[in-house]
């Protein structure tokens, strides 16, 4: 018997850089203890996604999970980083992927013509995101600069405050509604990304900033990783009237597999079934459309189903799906083909 063969996954979010940055950026190519690696992602059929740049901070790791494990938490935002701090750590990271693509790993890709090339011939595709704006200043000279090395999507703020806008803390139960809306300095740069093309992210935007985006923006509204809040009432999580403006912008939103954001109970634990993850997709489906949904995996930077552990394991999403129910043109569009369609609409190609 032959094994089934599904598309290829491209993918709206990962923290793979982080891993490297921590790593000596060894391992990626031949293999590690990591998420994602070369020999991983030909076995798991994973084809790139976008490859997030974010400012590390000295984390308690197990005390944030410990505390996710409670029926109810609280972890408030982290504080500010100096901008030429960030500057200098983001900048150690573009060097990173630079160098990942200079050694075959991989390929840098700026138009979905690109992406399908890489998909069609099983090279790893990279978007350069940007997950929090603190390495980008007032005046906007980084982001020029970033633009020009390749970036081309980018998160206002991660759980913190920059001069741009608020995060979500890590909070459950809760909604997004936790704190004020985007700065004077946010607004010029939702439109200085509107103006070079870079899509910019939601995922970690508290909701008065996203209403502020929807507000100015001239792009489709798009959340990179993030869940159905009706199901697992997180902080992180878009409520039905979010989903229902990402709709109207023809936007995107790709699933995150972070268990704490999947479950009901919004605890960090592996044991969660995959069934799950489809009730998400299901319900993103029901108010987005079937071209608006996708996956935004979250590896590499989060905790994920024990049923899939890395992206080796994205085979048995794939065969949940479509056990599911889900077609082959759906299965098609969740998989790859509707972060094309946005991406070129955003990137207007």
């Amino acid at each position: 018997m032959t094994s089934p063969t599904f598309p290829p996954v491209f993918d709206g979010h990962n923290d793979a850089l982080l891993k490297q940055y921590e790593n000596g950026a060894m391992g990626f190519a031949d293999g590690y203890d990591a998420h994602i690696d070369v020999p991983k992602a030909k076995v798991g059929g994973f084809g790139g996604g976008f490859f997030a740049i974010w400012v590390p901070i000295t984390l308690d790791e197990d005390g944030i999970f410990d505390q996710m494990l409670q029926p109810s938490y609280d972890i408030p935002l982290f504080g500010p980083i100096d901008q030429q701090e960030a500057l200098s750590l983001a900048t150690k990271q573009v060097a990173i992927l630079s160098r990942l693509e200079a050694g075959g790993a991989l390929q840098i890709c700026t138009s979905t013509a690109q992406i399908r090339a890489c998909l069609d011939r099983g090279k790893m595709a990279a978007v350069m995101h940007i997950e929090g704006a603190e390495a980008i200043d007032g005046d906007f000279d980084a982001l020029e600069m970033f633009y020009r090395a390749g970036l081309r999507s980018l998160g206002i703020v991660w759980a913190r405050e920059t001069i741009f806008g608020h995060g979500v803390p890590f909070r459950f139960p809760s909604t997004g509604d936790t704190g004020p809306g985007l700065t004077p300095k946010g607004v010029e740069l939702v439109r200085q990304c509107n103006r070079l093309g870079i899509m910019l992210d939601m995922s970690h935007l508290n909701e008065a900033g996203f209403w502020d985006v929807v507000k100015t923006s001239d792009a489709p509204i798009v959340a990179t990783h993030s869940n159905a809040h009706a199901i697992c009432p997180n902080a992180r999580n878009l409520t039905d009237r979010q989903l229902h403006a990402i709709r109207d912008s023809d936007g995107m939103v790709g699933l995150n597999f972070a268990t704490a954001f999947l479950r009901p109970d919004g605890q960090m634990v592996a044991d969660t079934p995959l069934e799950l993850m489809l009730r998400h997709l299901d319900h993103l489906i029901e108010h987005l459309g079937e071209d608006r949904v996708g996956l935004g995996s979250d590896f590499d930077g989060a905790m994920v189903p024990e049923a899939i552990g890395d992206i080796a394991g994205l085979p048995a999403l794939r065969s949940a799906m479509r056990g599911h129910g889900y077609n082959e043109a759906l299965m098609a569009k969740l998989c790859n083909e509707n972060w094309l369609r946005v991406l070129g609409e955003t990137w207007k190609e």
